[in-house]
C-alpha cells in the first residue's frame, strides 16, 4: 500500500521516518525542500504537488501547521482532491477546528474519498518514538481499515466518535495543557519569590494535589535544565487555545481560564518566545517578580 504524507516539519518528519522504516512505500510533498531531500535520501518518494501525491496512494496523511493550510492542500487545480480516487483515505493529524474538519470530510465525501480526522499528543519525542497517543474521529469501517498506518505512528490509538471527534477532544485536551502550564510557571516564580527551592518544589508538589503532566514533564526536563527547545511550541498551544475558544464561541459557552492562559502565551509570543517550547512561558513570569527559577 502506498501511503502520501504531506507536512515534513517537527512532528511530521519523525512520522514519516517511521513509516519509511516499516516498509510503507512513502509519497511526499512539502514546501520546504532540505526537509524532502532529507527524507527521499532515506527513501521516500518525492511529488511536486498534492495533486501527483495522491494519484500516487491509497492513504493520505496531512500533519500541517492550520486549517487554512489544510483547505489549501486539498483544494485547488494542485490539490489532493483534484488528484483523488474514489475509495482513498484521507488522514488528517494537524490540530484544527472540528468545524473545519466536516467541511473538508464533506468535500472528499463528494468524490468517494474516507476522510478521517487523527490528531495527536506526545509531541516531538512521542513522534520519533511512535509512541503518540491519536485521537480518532471517523466512520468505523475507514478507520479500521488505516489502524496499521496508525499503530506505526502512534502507542495508544482511540477512535473517539465520527467526523470532528478527534479534533474536538484534542481541543479540550491542549486546553487544560495550556491552563496547567500557565499555572505551573506562576506557582513556581511565586515560590521561588518567597524563598523556595524549584527542586524541593517540584519533589514534594508532584506527590502532592498540585501535581499535572505539566508540573513533571516540563519542570524537570526543561525549565531546571534551561532547555526550551520546543517538544511542543508557544506559537502551536496559543493557536490551540484559539481553537478552543472558537469552539466555544459557537456553543455560547465562556472560557475564562482558557481566556486567561491564552493571554499568558500571547505575552510569551510578544517577547518572541513564540518558537520556544511552552515550558519558556515562566520567562514571562520570572521577569515580572525578578527572579530566576531556571539554573
Amino acid at each position: 500500500m502506498n501511503v502520501g504524507f504531506i507536512g515534513i516539519g517537527a512532528m511530521g518528519k519523525p512520522m514519516a521516518q517511521n513509516l519509511v522504516t516499516a516498509n510503507y512505500p512513502l509519497y511526499i510533498y512539502d514546501v520546504n525542500q532540505p526537509a524532502v531531500a532529507d527524507m527521499v535520501a532515506q527513501g521516500a518518494i518525492a511529488c511536486n504537488s498534492p495533486r501527483e501525491l495522491a494519484q500516487n496512494c491509497q492513504v493520505i496523511i496531512l500533519m500541517l501547521p492550520n486549517a487554512a493550510i489544510v483547505e489549501t492542500t486539498l483544494t485547488g487545480e494542485q490539490g489532493l482532491l483534484a488528484g483523488g480516487q474514489a475509495g482513498q483515505t484521507i488522514i488528517d493529524m494537524s490540530s484544527v477546528a472540528s468545524a473545519s474538519t466536516r467541511r473538508m470530510a464533506a468535500l472528499a465525501q463528494v468524490q468517494q474519498i474516507n476522510y478521517i480526522d487523527a490528531p495527536v499528543s506526545g509531541g516531538v519525542t512521542g513522534a520519533a518514538a511512535g509512541t503518540l497517543t491519536i485521537m480518532v474521529g471517523g466512520e468505523t469501517t475507514a478507520v479500521q481499515a488505516v489502524e496499521p498506518i496508525l499503530k506505526v505512528l502512534g502507542k495508544k490509538i482511540y477512535h473517539v466518535g465520527g467526523i470532528g471527534a478527534g479534533d474536538s477532544i484534542k481541543v479540550v485536551n491542549n486546553l487544560l495543557l495550556g491552563i496547567n502550564m500557565a499555572a505551573v510557571a506562576e506557582a513556581l516564580v511565586l515560590g521561588v519569590k518567597s524563598g523556595l527551592d524549584p527542586q524541593v518544589m517540584l519533589e514534594i508538589i508532584k506527590e502532592s494535589s498540585g501535581r499535572s503532566y505539566a508540573l513533571e514533564a516540563k519542570t524537570a526536563n526543561f525549565i531546571l535544565k534551561n532547555n526550551f527547545a520546543p517538544g511542543f511550541a508557544i506559537d502551536l498551544e496559543y493557536k490551540d487555545l484559539e481553537l478552543a475558544m472558537e469552539t466555544a464561541k459557537g456553543l455560547d459557552m465562556p472560557l475564562p481560564l482558557a481566556a486567561m492562559a491564552q493571554q499568558v502565551f500571547a505575552m510569551a509570543k510578544a517577547k518572541g518566545l513564540g518558537r520556544e517550547d511552552i515550558s519558556a512561558v515562566i520567562k514571562v513570569w520570572e521577569e515580572l517578580a525578578g527572579v530566576q527559577v531556571r539554573e
